[in-house]
């Protein structure tokens, strides 16, 4: 079943290097949720215009701050000097500082340009959007500040990476030692209990198969929880999926350096592979993706397959 959104609700579907975006557009107010990676910034800002036309964009408001959600804030502030930005409220001093270390971006290797946001969002605002009411639902796990969208009256959610039709993203403080596999549970649980007609995923299509998804995902963490080890295997294949979606192509030897030197790659060794060397960890998962066909060997580089 195709899902039948509100004509105000434009949803630009991206690859995985980039997060969905969600553009609003009201009667007083154009609103874009998430803005995808910086790479993909000029695509973003193209995007955005082409749909606005002549009219700006007013606002940015990001469910949490991952890279492949917010990298293209900085871009879209530049286009439009006169947007403010949203955040989760928790995460708002620590952007106001950039403190990149607190944000992930050192932590996953990756890049996010620097921005200012104006406001926080707490669990339990109601926000406006396309003229829309919308209630901000907290939906710790795979981060524990990101925050979800909900709006009632037409049954839709905007799930960031809590919930996706087949799954939902790394749990990240999983990989900290931090534990996150008991929010994860507690949001699908709040998800359920919002019985949304239609969920507007931060990766994916918009989907309709709601208590499908829900089970999936359950199945997903109950094998997770189960089995930390293979979550953590997961999240590396991710990391280093990630980086080459960015790159396109690295030299072999300078990927390996790069998954070594990350400390969410440090990290997961130390706390999940012990007994393995972390070169032998990194190069075991880069093989790994050669093998499923998720990249590729041409001589000494290694090549994206997307």
């Amino acid at each position: 079943m195709v899902a039948a959104l509100p004509a105000q609700i434009t949803v630009f579907e991206r690859g995985w290097l980039s997060s969905n975006n969600v553009l609003l557009t009201g009667s007083h107010e154009a609103v874009l949720v998430d803005s995808g990676y910086c790479t993909h910034g000029a695509q973003t800002v193209a995007l955005v215009e082409d749909a606005l036309q002549r009219r700006p964009l007013d606002r940015i408001v990001n469910t949490h701050l991952h890279s492949d959600h917010c990298g293209g804030n900085a871009q879209l502030k530049q286009r439009y000097p006169a947007l403010s930005i949203s955040v989760p409220y928790t995460q708002l001093a620590d952007v106001q500082a950039w403190r990149e270390d607190v944000l992930t971006y050192q932590a996953t290797g990756q890049q996010c340009p620097p921005f200012q946001a104006h406001d926080g969002l707490r669990p339990g605002d109601m926000v406006e959007m396309g003229d829309l009411t919308w209630l901000v639902v907290g939906g710790a796990g795979h981060d524990p500040d990101e925050v979800l969208f909900f709006e009632k009256t037409n049954g839709i959610l905007i799930s960031a990476d809590a919930l996706w039709q087949h799954g939902y993203g790394v749990v990240f403080p999983e990989l900290d030692g931090a534990g996150g596999f008991a929010d994860v549970a507690a949001t699908l649980d709040v998800i359920e209990s919002l019985a949304p007609k239609i969920v507007i995923p931060g990766h994916g299509p918009v989907f309709v198969d709601v208590e499908e998804a829900l089970a999936r995902a359950r199945r997903r963490l109950h094998q997770q929880r189960s089995d930390p080890q293979s979550h953590a295997w997961h999240a590396l294949k991710v990391l280093l999926k990630f980086k080459l979606l960015e790159q396109g192509r690295m030299e072999r030897s300078s990927l390996l350096k790069w998954a070594l030197c990350m400390p969410h790659g440090r990290g997961l060794s130390q706390r999940y592979f012990a007994s393995e060397p972390s070169a032998a960890l990194v190069t075991r998962a880069l093989e790994s993706l050669i093998r499923s066909g998720a990249a590729r060997r041409s001589g000494a580089w290694i090549e994206d397959v997307s």
